[in-house]
Parts: C-alpha cells; sequence; structure tokens
C-alpha cells in the first residue's frame, strides 16, 4: 500500500526530471556567461542550482516565475562560489593546459568578451548577462538579483563602461583602405 507521502515524493521526482530536462540547456548558458566562460564553474553553478532546486521544491512551485526563480538561484550560487576560501587563494593562469585548443582559438571576439566579463563584479555581471543576453527590462533583472531598479541602472552603466574599456585593447582598428 502506497502511503500520501509516496505518491508526492514520485510526484516531485517526475516534475524535476522535467524541469532538468527542460531548462538545464538553457541554465548553462546562463551560467557560462555569468562565469565568463569557465565551463567548470558553469557546470558547478548549474549543479549547484539544481540541487537547491530540488531542496527547495515547494518554494520553487509556489514562486510565480520559475525563470527568475531559476536566474536569482544561478547567481546566488555564484555569488557563494566566489566567497569561498579556497577560491581566493586559487591563481588564474593565462593557458589552461587541459582545454582542446579549438576551445581557445576559435572564437577570438568571444574570449575576449568572457575575459571582460570576468573582470566584473559577479553581481554587475550578472546585471549586464540579464540585461544584454537575455533582455530582461531593467524591472525583471532587479527582480532576478533582488535590488532596486537604480541599483540595475548604476550597475548596468558601469559595467558596460569597464567592458568598453576592457575590450578597446582588443579591438584592431580596420585600415582605412579595407572598408567598403
Amino acid at each position: 500500500m502506497k502511503d500520501h507521502r509516496g505518491s508526492e515524493r514520485s510526484e516531485r521526482e517526475t516534475e524535476y526530471h522535467e524541469l532538468v530536462t527542460r531548462r538545464r540547456p538553457g541554465m548553462l548558458r546562463t551560467a557560462v556567461l555569468l562565469a565568463a566562460g569557465d565551463s567548470h564553474l558553469a557546470e558547478d553553478l548549474v549543479q549547484t542550482t539544481l540541487t537547491r532546486l530540488y531542496l527547495n521544491w515547494t518554494a520553487f512551485r509556489r514562486a510565480g516565475n520559475a525563470d527568475a526563480y531559476i536566474r536569482r538561484s544561478l547567481v546566488n550560487a555564484l555569488i557563494d562560489e566566489r566567497r569561498r576560501v579556497w577560491r581566493r587563494r586559487e591563481q588564474p593562469v593565462a593557458d589552461i593546459p587541459d582545454r582542446a585548443p579549438a576551445e581557445t582559438a576559435a572564437d577570438p571576439a568571444g574570449q575576449a568578451i568572457r575575459q571582460a566579463l570576468r573582470e566584473l563584479p559577479p553581481r554587475m555581471r550578472a546585471a549586464v548577462v540579464f540585461r544584454y543576453f537575455h533582455d530582461l527590462d531593467v524591472a525583471e533583472t532587479a527582480h532576478a538579483l533582488g535590488c532596486s531598479e537604480g541599483t540595475v541602472k548604476s550597475q548596468t552603466s558601469r559595467g558596460l563602461d569597464r567592458l568598453r574599456t576592457a575590450l578597446e585593447s582588443t579591438v584592431t582598428p580596420i585600415p582605412e583602405g579595407a572598408k567598403s
């Protein structure tokens, strides 16, 4: 005889499995942007978020906007990850030996953008990613980040300024005679 809790668990696990199947690819794309191209960190962020969603399934289901809840969870996972003591002692290096050459050389513009994003603080990076990669408006971004609309505007403005400055040094101007 199945008890009431057994059917709840089965229903929850089915819903969770469907969510993971449908939304994980999009979560990973967002996480890669939030992690400024660090695919390993992005995977960690997605796994942390999925674990938290499972553990807080009731709250997730009660949330009116599943996308906003997931985005907020990804940002919280990023911020928590950046606070870890071992992460602060980690020394980044220019060349990572275990990456395939095609992964780093295939898209130099994308690599420059990821590097510029990497230099932004996590919440500023999240504001830029949500506003310009996900096309959220100011109010939606503020809701996703749990801050005021004014904070989103200032973080986005500062983030774009920093990105422009960082990317100006990587852009090669087109010679005058080469323009068509």
